[in-house]
Protein backbone atom coordinates (compact mmCIF):
# COMPACT_ATOMS: atom_id res chain seq x y z
CA UNK A 1 0.00 0.00 0.00
CA UNK A 2 1.51 3.08 -1.11
CA UNK A 3 0.22 5.67 1.36
CA UNK A 4 0.19 3.29 4.10
CA UNK A 5 3.90 1.88 3.66
CA UNK A 6 5.77 5.37 2.89
CA UNK A 7 7.85 7.00 5.04
CA UNK A 8 6.64 9.89 6.87
CA UNK A 9 7.42 12.83 4.40
CA UNK A 10 7.97 16.78 5.22
CA UNK A 11 4.40 18.49 4.48
CA UNK A 12 5.04 22.44 4.74
CA UNK A 13 7.89 23.89 3.11
CA UNK A 14 8.53 26.92 5.51
CA UNK A 15 7.67 30.19 3.45
CA UNK A 16 11.15 32.02 4.23
CA UNK A 17 12.84 29.25 1.64
CA UNK A 18 10.36 29.59 -0.99
CA UNK A 19 10.68 32.99 -0.81
CA UNK A 20 14.85 32.38 -1.22
CA UNK A 21 14.38 30.43 -4.03
CA UNK A 22 12.15 33.20 -5.79
CA UNK A 23 15.82 35.15 -5.56
CA UNK A 24 16.27 32.48 -8.55
CA UNK A 25 13.61 34.18 -10.62
CA UNK A 26 14.65 37.62 -9.59
CA UNK A 27 17.84 36.97 -11.24
CA UNK A 28 17.06 35.33 -14.21
CA UNK A 29 14.81 38.46 -15.09
CA UNK A 30 17.07 40.51 -13.34
CA UNK A 31 16.36 43.20 -16.54
CA UNK A 32 13.15 43.58 -14.99
CA UNK A 33 14.02 45.09 -11.35
CA UNK A 34 11.28 46.90 -10.13
CA UNK A 35 8.62 46.19 -12.03
CA UNK A 36 5.60 43.22 -11.34
CA UNK A 37 5.23 40.80 -14.39
CA UNK A 38 1.47 41.23 -15.68
CA UNK A 39 0.33 37.40 -16.77
CA UNK A 40 -1.99 38.62 -19.48
CA UNK A 41 1.10 40.30 -21.50
CA UNK A 42 4.26 37.99 -19.90
CA UNK A 43 6.22 35.93 -22.57
CA UNK A 44 7.83 33.17 -22.33
CA UNK A 45 10.59 33.54 -24.63
CA UNK A 46 13.96 31.90 -23.31
CA UNK A 47 14.38 28.51 -21.98
CA UNK A 48 14.80 30.31 -18.61
CA UNK A 49 12.21 32.51 -18.60
CA UNK A 50 9.87 28.88 -18.78
CA UNK A 51 12.26 27.46 -16.13
CA UNK A 52 11.92 30.43 -14.03
CA UNK A 53 7.56 30.44 -14.72
CA UNK A 54 7.74 26.99 -13.52
CA UNK A 55 9.60 27.14 -10.94
CA UNK A 56 7.33 29.81 -9.71
CA UNK A 57 4.03 27.97 -9.97
CA UNK A 58 5.24 25.39 -8.00
CA UNK A 59 6.41 27.43 -4.91
CA UNK A 60 3.12 28.96 -5.51
CA UNK A 61 1.03 26.07 -5.41
CA UNK A 62 3.42 25.53 -2.42
CA UNK A 63 2.39 28.66 -0.30
CA UNK A 64 -1.17 28.90 -1.52
CA UNK A 65 -1.24 24.53 0.00
CA UNK A 66 -0.01 26.27 3.17
CA UNK A 67 -2.65 28.59 3.63
CA UNK A 68 -0.42 31.62 2.09
CA UNK A 69 -2.88 33.03 -0.32
CA UNK A 70 -3.20 36.72 1.15
CA UNK A 71 0.79 37.49 0.88
CA UNK A 72 1.26 40.38 -1.40
CA UNK A 73 3.32 39.34 -4.36
CA UNK A 74 4.38 43.17 -5.38
CA UNK A 75 5.78 43.53 -1.45
CA UNK A 76 7.90 40.23 -2.27
CA UNK A 77 9.05 41.60 -5.60
CA UNK A 78 9.93 44.88 -3.97
CA UNK A 79 12.11 42.81 -0.83
CA UNK A 80 14.06 40.71 -4.26
CA UNK A 81 14.78 43.55 -5.94
CA UNK A 82 16.01 45.75 -3.12
CA UNK A 83 18.00 42.59 -2.21
CA UNK A 84 19.59 41.94 -5.78
CA UNK A 85 20.37 45.72 -5.89
CA UNK A 86 21.97 46.07 -2.59
CA UNK A 87 19.27 48.77 -1.61
CA UNK A 88 18.57 48.92 2.08
CA UNK A 89 16.36 46.73 3.71
CA UNK A 90 12.98 47.46 5.74
CA UNK A 91 14.17 44.83 8.61
CA UNK A 92 17.46 42.86 9.68
CA UNK A 93 17.92 39.33 8.21
CA UNK A 94 16.46 38.12 12.31
CA UNK A 95 13.85 39.97 12.21
CA UNK A 96 12.18 38.70 8.90
CA UNK A 97 13.01 35.60 9.94
CA UNK A 98 11.36 35.76 13.77
CA UNK A 99 7.99 37.37 11.46
CA UNK A 100 7.98 34.39 9.06
CA UNK A 101 8.28 32.04 11.59
CA UNK A 102 5.39 33.21 13.52
CA UNK A 103 3.37 34.18 10.96
CA UNK A 104 3.65 30.61 9.64
CA UNK A 105 3.33 28.84 13.12
CA UNK A 106 0.39 31.01 13.55
CA UNK A 107 -1.35 29.83 9.92
CA UNK A 108 -0.46 25.78 10.84
CA UNK A 109 -2.14 26.41 14.41
CA UNK A 110 -5.31 27.61 12.65
CA UNK A 111 -5.01 25.03 10.13
CA UNK A 112 -4.66 21.90 12.66
CA UNK A 113 -7.62 23.31 14.97
CA UNK A 114 -9.92 23.74 11.43
CA UNK A 115 -9.04 20.25 10.56
CA UNK A 116 -9.47 18.21 14.07
CA UNK A 117 -13.04 20.06 14.45
CA UNK A 118 -13.89 19.48 10.85
CA UNK A 119 -13.15 15.41 11.33
CA UNK A 120 -14.39 15.77 15.15
CA UNK A 121 -17.93 17.57 13.77
CA UNK A 122 -18.07 14.74 10.73
CA UNK A 123 -17.52 11.89 13.36
CA UNK A 124 -20.09 12.18 16.11
CA UNK A 125 -22.71 12.98 12.71
CA UNK A 126 -21.62 10.04 11.03
CA UNK A 127 -21.86 7.92 14.69
CA UNK A 128 -25.36 8.30 14.56
CA UNK A 129 -26.07 6.81 11.56
CA UNK A 130 -27.70 3.26 12.01
CA UNK A 131 -25.21 1.20 9.70
CA UNK A 132 -21.94 2.87 11.69
CA UNK A 133 -20.55 1.57 14.39
CA UNK A 134 -18.42 2.95 16.73
CA UNK A 135 -15.76 1.40 18.58
CA UNK A 136 -14.18 2.89 22.10
CA UNK A 137 -10.67 3.98 20.10
CA UNK A 138 -13.47 6.20 17.99
CA UNK A 139 -12.88 4.41 15.13
CA UNK A 140 -16.19 3.91 12.97
CA UNK A 141 -17.38 1.39 10.11
CA UNK A 142 -19.87 0.55 8.29
CA UNK A 143 -20.36 -3.11 6.55
CA UNK A 144 -20.46 -2.96 2.74
CA UNK A 145 -20.25 -6.93 2.43
CA UNK A 146 -20.50 -9.78 5.30
CA UNK A 147 -17.25 -12.26 4.53
CA UNK A 148 -17.83 -15.70 6.38
CA UNK A 149 -13.73 -16.59 5.91
CA UNK A 150 -11.43 -16.94 8.92
CA UNK A 151 -10.64 -13.55 10.79
CA UNK A 152 -6.96 -12.14 10.87
CA UNK A 153 -4.49 -11.74 13.47
CA UNK A 154 -2.20 -8.95 14.48
CA UNK A 155 0.97 -10.83 12.98
CA UNK A 156 -0.89 -12.49 9.53
CA UNK A 157 -0.47 -11.29 6.22
CA UNK A 158 -3.26 -10.52 4.33
CA UNK A 159 -4.37 -9.57 0.87
CA UNK A 160 -6.76 -6.49 0.53
CA UNK A 161 -8.25 -3.78 -2.06
CA UNK A 162 -8.72 -0.45 -0.89
CA UNK A 163 -9.84 3.14 -1.51
CA UNK A 164 -8.90 5.74 0.60
CA UNK A 165 -10.49 9.59 0.05
CA UNK A 166 -10.42 12.55 2.57
CA UNK A 167 -13.25 13.78 4.10
CA UNK A 168 -14.56 16.45 0.98
CA UNK A 169 -14.03 13.08 -1.40
CA UNK A 170 -10.11 13.95 -2.83
CA UNK A 171 -8.47 10.63 -3.31
CA UNK A 172 -5.64 10.19 -1.86
CA UNK A 173 -4.72 6.58 -2.27
CA UNK A 174 -5.87 3.30 -4.03
CA UNK A 175 -5.27 0.17 -4.91
CA UNK A 176 -8.75 -0.43 -6.68
CA UNK A 177 -7.33 2.93 -9.40
CA UNK A 178 -4.50 0.98 -9.82
CA UNK A 179 -6.25 -2.49 -10.47
CA UNK A 180 -3.86 -4.49 -8.51
CA UNK A 181 -4.25 -5.74 -4.71
CA UNK A 182 -2.09 -5.62 -1.77
CA UNK A 183 -0.32 -7.73 0.53
CA UNK A 184 1.25 -6.08 4.12
CA UNK A 185 1.06 -8.07 7.76
CA UNK A 186 -1.86 -6.15 10.13
CA UNK A 187 0.36 -4.74 12.09
CA UNK A 188 2.04 -3.25 9.99
CA UNK A 189 -0.09 -0.60 9.01
CA UNK A 190 -2.00 2.90 10.61
CA UNK A 191 -3.76 1.86 13.76
CA UNK A 192 -7.10 2.02 12.83
CA UNK A 193 -6.81 -0.38 9.95
CA UNK A 194 -4.64 -2.76 12.38
CA UNK A 195 -7.77 -3.08 14.75
CA UNK A 196 -10.27 -3.25 12.02
CA UNK A 197 -8.89 -5.69 9.76
CA UNK A 198 -8.42 -7.98 13.21
CA UNK A 199 -12.45 -7.84 13.53
CA UNK A 200 -13.14 -8.40 9.37
CA UNK A 201 -13.76 -12.25 8.15
CA UNK A 202 -12.09 -13.03 4.91
CA UNK A 203 -14.25 -11.73 2.45
CA UNK A 204 -15.66 -8.97 4.13
CA UNK A 205 -15.91 -4.93 2.54
CA UNK A 206 -15.85 -3.01 4.97
CA UNK A 207 -15.94 1.50 4.58
CA UNK A 208 -13.42 2.62 7.54
CA UNK A 209 -13.97 6.23 9.39
CA UNK A 210 -10.78 6.66 11.15
CA UNK A 211 -9.80 9.78 13.34
CA UNK A 212 -6.35 11.92 13.07
CA UNK A 213 -5.03 9.81 16.03
CA UNK A 214 -5.65 6.15 14.34
CA UNK A 215 -4.40 7.50 10.91
CA UNK A 216 -1.31 9.66 9.96
CA UNK A 217 -1.99 12.15 13.51
CA UNK A 218 -0.81 15.25 14.02
CA UNK A 219 1.89 15.69 11.22
CA UNK A 220 -0.03 14.02 8.72
CA UNK A 221 1.72 12.04 5.52
CA UNK A 222 2.76 12.97 2.10
CA UNK A 223 1.14 15.73 0.20
CA UNK A 224 -2.26 15.41 0.56
CA UNK A 225 -3.05 14.16 3.77
CA UNK A 226 -2.59 17.08 5.95
CA UNK A 227 -2.15 17.38 9.48
CA UNK A 228 -5.01 15.74 12.28
CA UNK A 229 -7.17 14.71 8.95
CA UNK A 230 -9.57 11.95 9.60
CA UNK A 231 -9.65 9.28 6.29
CA UNK A 232 -12.20 7.44 4.86
CA UNK A 233 -11.45 3.55 3.88
CA UNK A 234 -13.17 1.38 1.66
CA UNK A 235 -11.50 -2.08 2.68
CA UNK A 236 -11.85 -5.27 0.85
CA UNK A 237 -9.75 -8.26 2.92
CA UNK A 238 -9.57 -10.91 -0.10
CA UNK A 239 -7.32 -13.32 2.00
CA UNK A 240 -4.96 -14.34 4.56
CA UNK A 241 -1.62 -15.18 3.06
CA UNK A 242 0.05 -16.87 5.95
Amino acid sequence: MLLLQEKLLMNLIKPYIAILLLVVIASACNTQKGSVNNNKTMELKTEIDSVSYGIGINIGRSLAGQGMESLNPEIIAEALNDVLSGGELKMTDEESMSIVNTYMQDVQLKRAQAAKDEGAKFLEKNGKRGKVTTLASGLQYEIMVEGTGPKPGPTDKVKTHYHGTLLNGDVFDSSVERGEPISFPVNGVIKGWTEALQLMPVGSKWKLFIPYDLAYGERGAGGKIGPFATLIFEVELIDIEN
